[in-house]
């Protein structure tokens, strides 16, 4: 552990005092939901849920994919999300021409990888739901993307995610830790998938975590590993680049959490340098100057430039200047251990095969 993240989590330490307020909060709002002072709508319709507990990379955009890979070749289905970052405010339905600016880089994603699903974006849930009812009365699901906290919308099935690593059963609130709900929410989850686990996680070890969990004897725990692909170049998806160890990589990345994809690239290549940016980052033609630069002194024959997929849609803008050069994507996906992905699979058609064909889309009102 170096000294900058010793000095990082010595200092959070002493910002315990704000946990404890920022905790109180989060309890004051779920404890005015429960007790039905402030309202929650439901839905007679298939709404699943992805999201987390904490603040940080637990894989709920690969998640999303994976689940809309399941569902869009036998359903109606679309995506709803916040559409982080993004230029434009309240609901946009993503259309041919639409960019990153106007839904986000996420959504966006979801737009070029599935074109037959309907992507959406809106900050209120609730007022998103109702308009893409309204805008494709054949629908017949909808994936709320990152909403698990956002109780104004009761959804049927709520897939938790949470990070082997950082388990929400052993953190703590921010800014602290990384909770940004409190634990006992998790009840609310009908399944819980541990992300990010070693390939090789053992039986033994997996109900080592189950028991930490402690789940609830309706909620089913599933445990999933990151797949890389191989990468693509960012304008043509059949140019691939079969990494070895001889190349050189510049990666330039604006997630969350790049550490498993830095472990990735330690194992596979001979270097690599990274450009580091925040979370969401917008590029600019200074980022991209920049990364030119840093590539042009790479001095290695086997060089190229790689990038996130989620990075990639927000450097599409730039194709004049990056056909010129080797700028490929690496792929991501979740990976399902002890042969349980055709159980997650069961579960979430089976849920939405469940709901009764409607003539229309009313919803009930809690009050």
């Amino acid at each position: 552990m170096n000294f900058n993240t010793n000095f990082l989590k010595s200092f959070r330490v002493l910002l315990l005092p704000l946990a404890g307020l920022y905790g109180g909060i989060v309890k004051l709002r779920n404890w005015l939901f429960d007790k039905k002072y402030l309202p929650s709508s439901t839905f007679h319709f298939p709404l699943i849920t992805v999201g987390n507990l904490a603040v940080g990379g637990t894989g709920k955009s690969p998640m999303v994919e994976y689940i809309l890979g399941v569902l869009h070749l036998k359903f109606k289905v679309a995506v709803l999300s916040r559409g982080y970052k993004r230029k434009t405010k309240g609901y946009v339905l993503a259309g041919g021409y639409t960019t990153a600016l106007e839904i986000g880089d996420e959504p966006m994603q979801f737009h070029l990888k599935f074109p037959d699903v309907a992507v959406a974006v809106c900050e209120e849930r609730l007022v998103g739901i109702s308009y893409l009812l309204q805008d494709i009365p054949e629908l017949q699901a909808i994936v709320l993307d990152d909403a698990f906290q956002h109780r104004e919308v009761v959804s049927g099935c709520n897939i938790l995610l949470t990070e082997f690593s950082n388990l929400y059963c052993d953190d703590i609130f921010l800014p602290t830790g990384d909770l940004r709900d409190e634990k006992k929410a998790a009840a609310r989850a009908e399944i819980i998938v541990v992300t990010k686990c070693p390939p090789d996680l053992s039986p033994e070890q997996k109900q080592q975590i189950i028991r930490r969990l402690n789940p609830l004897p309706h909620q089913r725990v599933f445990f999933t590993f990151i797949n890389y692909g191989t990468p693509y170049h960012i304008f043509n998806q059949q140019d691939e680049w079969h990494l070895t160890q001889r190349d050189e990589v510049l990666l330039v990345c604006g997630i969350a959490n790049p550490a498993p994809l830095k472990d990735f690239l330690h194992d596979r290549v001979h270097s690599y340098q990274q450009l580091d940016y925040a979370d969401h980052h917008i590029f600019s033609i200074d980022d991209l100057n920049e990364i030119q630069l840093q590539y042009s002194r790479i001095s290695g024959r086997d060089k190229l430039i790689l990038t996130t997929e989620k990075d990639a849609v927000r450097l599409l803008k730039f194709q004049q200047q990056l056909e010129k050069i080797p700028l490929y994507v690496l792929p991501i996906q979740h990976c399902f251990l002890f042969g349980e992905a055709i159980f997650f699979n069961e579960l979430i058609t089976n849920f939405i095969q469940q709901f009764p064909i409607l003539s229309n889309h009313e919803e009930k009102k809690d009050q």
